[in-house]
C-alpha cells in the first residue's frame, strides 16, 4: 500500500495516536525519535538535506509553461496548441535520490535504523515522490505522463479511505447544488466596485505586515503572470490588468499567505529538516486542502469559488474519459468570465499532458480532494482529544501520512515550533467547537430532514423580493470567476 496516497484516519492509526501522546509509533512503526542514536540521527539529517536539494532541481510547473501565442491562435481561429517542452536535466536529481536511499538503507551501515521508523518511512516516501516527479518531467507530452500524474496527485474517481467516497462525487454535488444559485441574492447592501491589481496590492501589504512583521513577503504587480495571483515565501505576485474584489483580498490572505507562505517560512526554520519548507508534489494535496479549509473556516469562501474548484475536477474527468482540448474549453466557456479565462482553465489541465485527451495533468483535483482529507483529519484528531496535531500541520509542507514523523521530530527537539499560523489555528476554541459539532452531524440522517422540509415548504412563495438585491455587476459582490489561486 502506498501510504502517500491513502488519507489519514485509519482505525489502527487513530488507536495508535490515542495510546501514545509524544513520539508515537505509527501502525507498528519503530521507536520514537528520542531513542535514535547519534549515528542514526545523523543519517536522517543527511538524507533530508539531500532531498531538499533534489526538490530544488525538479521545476515541475515551470517546465510545463506554454507560449502565449498558442492562446492567441486558439482564440482567433481554433488552432489547437502544440506545446514543445524544453528538456530538463533530471540526472542530478536522480543521483541525489540514489545517495539518499543509500543513507536510509538499513543494510548499508545505517546503525540499526529501521526502514519502518516513522522518520525513515517519511523520507523514503519523499524519495518515491521525487522519482515520480522525474518521471513526470521525462514523459511530458506523452500518454505515460498520466501515470506519473495520478501517482502524485490521484484521479477524481479513486476511492478514499472509507472505500465509498470519491472527490468526483463532491465535485458533482457542488456543481448541482450551486448551478442555479442566484449569487446576487446572497449579499445585502452594497460593496465597492472591483478594483485594479495595484489597489489590491496596496490593500494586501498592511495585512501581510500584521501577520508576518519583518518577514512579510513583498507584493508587486507582474505583467507576465498567468494566474491572477501567486504567492511564495518572499514575494506575492499579482497579475497586471486583473480586477479584484474585497473578498479576493481575504481569500488570498487566508489561502496563499497564511497557509502557503506561513508553512514555507516555518519549514525553512528547521536547521536539519528544512525540506519541510519546500513546495513539492508530495505535499501539494494537503497544502491546497488546508488552504481551502482556511478559506472556509475564516469565512472567505464563496459559492462561485467553490464551483470553480468543482469544475476543475469535472474537467479532469472529462479529459480522462477522452475529451480533447477543444471539448474541455467548450465546457469551461459558459462557466468562465471570458474566453481568456476559459482558455487558462483548460490549459491548466492539459499542460504536460496530451492535447487529444486521455492523459491530463491531474494536479487541479487536489483542492477538493485535499479539503476532504484535511477536514476528516481535523475531525478525527479532535474526537481523539489530539488538538495538538492541528498546529503540527503548520510546521511545514507535508502529507497527512507524514504526521507521525513530524510528531517524532518535534518531540525529539529536531523541529522549531511554527512561528506563523492563521488566527483560527492560534486560538483553536472556535475550530474545535465547530469540528465537534460537525462530527455529530454525521449521525443525522439528512434524507429524512430533507424530505420533511421539501413537503412542508412546497407551497411557500418565493421570498427573495422581500430582500431586494443590489446589482452584483456594479458593486462587485460576485467575485470574478478567475479567482485568486
Amino acid at each position: 500500500m502506498n501510504l502517500a496516497r491513502v488519507p489519514f484516519g485509519s482505525r489502527g492509526a487513530q488507536e495508535t495516536i490515542a495510546r501514545r501522546r509524544c513520539g508515537f509509533a505509527w501502525s507498528g512503526y519503530g521507536e520514537p525519535v528520542d531513542t535514535l542514536n547519534p549515528k542514526q540521527l545523523k543519517r536522517l539529517r543527511e538524507a533530508a538535506a539531500l532531498l531538499n536539494r533534489v526538490s530544488g532541481k525538479l521545476p515541475l510547473l515551470r517546465s510545463m509553461d506554454w507560449d502565449d501565442s498558442f492562446r492567441q491562435r486558439f482564440l482567433a481561429d481554433g488552432t489547437l496548441p502544440t506545446p514543445v517542452y524544453h528538456p530538463v536535466d533530471i540526472e542530478p536529481a536522480k543521483e541525489g535520490l540514489a545517495l539518499a536511499r543509500r543513507l536510509l538503507d538499513p543494510a548499508n551501515g545505517a546503525g540499526g535504523l529501521s526502514s519502518e521508523h516513522p522518520v525513515t518511512a517519511w523520507l523514503l516516501r519523499l524519495c518515491d515522490t521525487f522519482e515520480h516527479m522525474t518521471g513526470l518531467l521525462k514523459t511530458r507530452g506523452t500518454p505515460a505522463f498520466f501515470q506519473h500524474s495520478t501517482a502524485l496527485f490521484g484521479e477524481p474517481g479513486q476511492l478514499m479511505i472509507d472505500r465509498s467516497t470519491r472527490v468526483l462525487d463532491l465535485a458533482r454535488h457542488m456543481d448541482e447544488s450551486l448551478a442555479d444559485l442566484d449569487a446576487a441574492r446572497l449579499v445585502l447592501g452594497t460593496e465597492p466596485t472591483p478594483f485594479a491589481a495595484e489597489t489590491f496590492a496596496d490593500l494586501l501589504r498592511p495585512l501581510l505586515t500584521e501577520h508576518f512583521g519583518e518577514r512579510a513577503p513583498t507584493v508587486f504587480v507582474d505583467a507576465n503572470l498567468s494566474a491572477k495571483a501567486l504567492a511564495g515565501s518572499r514575494r506575492i505576485r499579482v497579475r497586471e490588468g486583473a480586477t479584484f474584489t474585497a473578498r479576493d483580498v481575504q481569500q488570498l490572505l487566508q489561502h496563499e499567505a497564511l497557509v502557503h507562505t506561513a508553512t514555507a517560512l516555518n519549514g525553512r526554520a528547521h536547521p536539519y529538516f528544512n525540506i519541510l519548507g519546500r513546495a513539492h508534489a508530495g505535499a501539494t494535496e494537503i497544502q491546497e486542502g488546508l488552504a481551502v479549509f482556511a478559506e472556509m473556516i475564516s469565512g472567505a469562501m464563496d459559492p462561485a469559488r467553490f464551483r470553480r474548484l468543482a469544475d476543475r475536477v469535472l474537467a479532469i474527468q472529462m479529459c480522462i474519459d477522452g475529451a480533447d482540448f477543444r471539448e474541455v474549453f467548450e465546457f469551461y466557456r459558459p462557466r468562465s468570465h471570458d474566453e481568456d479565462q476559459a482558455y487558462d482553465n483548460t490549459r491548466r489541465i492539459f499542460r504536460g499532458g496530451v492535447i487529444g485527451g486521455g492523459a491530463p495533468f491531474t494536479k487541479d483535483m487536489v483542492y477538493l480532494n485535499g479539503l476532504l482529507r484535511v477536514h476528516n483529519y481535523l475531525r478525527s484528531v479532535v474526537k481523539l482529544g489530539r488538538a495538538d496535531l492541528i498546529r503540527l500541520l503548520f510546521c511545514g509542507k507535508m502529507d497527512l501520512e507524514d504526521i507521525p514523523a513530524i510528531a517524532c521530530l518535534a518531540s525529539g527537539g529536531e523541529l522549531a515550533p511554527p512561528a506563523f499560523m492563521p488566527p483560527w489555528a492560534k486560538d483553536l476554541r472556535f475550530l474545535v467547537s465547530y469540528l465537534a459539532y460537525s462530527s455529530f452531524l454525521n449521525r443525522v440522517k439528512m434524507p429524512g430532514f430533507q424530505s420533511y422540509y421539501q413537503e412542508a415548504l412546497a407551497e411557500v412563495p418565493d421570498a427573495w423580493s422581500f430582500f431586494p438585491a443590489e446589482d452584483a455587476e456594479d458593486n462587485g459582490q460576485t467575485p470574478s470567476p478567475g479567482g485568486t489561486v
